[in-house]
C-alpha cells in the first residue's frame, strides 16, 4: 500500500530531523574512513532517492516530501553540532546553511522523482535504478581527484572503494533482473559523469 498525504509528509520532517542530527553523531562516532559516509553528499541523495521509492508513486509528493527531508535535514545537522559540540547557534541559518538547503531542494527533486521512476518500468526504471549509482560513482571520482592532489594522498582510495562497492550493491538490491541490473549500470556512468562535473561547478569534492 502507498503510505497517504500524511504519512508522507511526517515521514520527511521526522525523517530529515534523523538524517540530520545521527549524520552528526555518525561522522563524530564512527572511524574513518566510514565516517565519510557521513559527510557525504551521495548519502544525503541517496536517502531522497529512498523516500521517492518508498512514497511508490506520485512524482511531485515524492519531489516535495524527498526536498522538505533534506531542507530540514540541514538544520538539524547544526543543531547536533551545537547541542553535542558547543558549536554556534547562529549556523543553522548562516549563508553556508542555506546553500545547503538551496542543495537539497535540488536533490530533493531529481532523486525523489527518482525513486519513484525505479519502481516503474521501461527506460525509467533503468535512469531511476541508475541514479543511486550515479551519485555514488560521481563522488568516488571525486575522491580519485583529491588522491591525485598533493595533500590527500592514497587513503582516499578507501573511499573510493566504498562509493564504488556502495553505488553496484544499491543496483542490485533494486534492479528486479540481471538485464535491469547490467542496464543500469550501465547508465549509471555517464549519469555520474554529469553529477561529477556539476559537483565541480558547484565547488565540491
Amino acid at each position: 500500500m502507498e503510505p497517504d498525504h500524511r504519512i508522507v509528509a511526517l515521514a520527511a520532517v521526522v525523517g530529515g530531523f534523523l538524517l540530520g542530527f545521527l549524520d552528526f553523531v555518525w561522522i563524530t562516532s564512527v572511524p574513518y574512513p566510514f565516517a565519510e559516509l557521513g559527510n557525504s553528499i551521495a548519502t544525503w541523495a541517496v536517502a531522497a532517492f529512498a523516500f521517492g521509492y518508498w512514497v511508490r508513486s506520485g512524482q511531485v509528493r515524492a519531489a516535495l516530501g524527498a526536498t522538505v527531508l533534506l531542507v530540514v535535514a540541514v538544520p538539524s545537522y547544526y543543531l547536533a553540532a551545537m547541542l553535542l559540540q558547543g558549536d554556534d547557534l547562529a549556523t543553522i541559518w548562516a549563508p553556508a546553511s542555506l546553500v545547503w538547503m538551496g542543495f537539497g531542494v535540488l536533490a530533493g527533486v531529481v532523486f525523489g522523482i527518482g525513486g519513484t521512476w525505479a519502481r516503474e518500468t521501461g527506460r525509467r526504471q533503468i535512469v531511476g535504478t541508475a541514479l543511486p549509482a550515479a551519485v555514488f560513482f560521481a563522488e568516488a571520482a571525486g575522491f580519485v581527484r583529491k588522491a591525485a592532489g598533493p595533500n590527500d594522498g592514497s587513503e582516499v582510495l578507501w573511499n573510493v572503494a566504498i562509493d564504488v562497492v556502495l553505488g553496484v550493491l544499491v543496483v542490485v538490491l533494486i534492479g528486479r533482473t540481471a538485464r535491469q541490473r547490467v542496464l543500469a549500470l550501465a547508465a549509471a556512468l555517464p549519469l555520474a559523469a554529469l553529477i561529477f562535473v556539476a559537483f565541480m561547478l558547484a565547488g565540491g569534492r
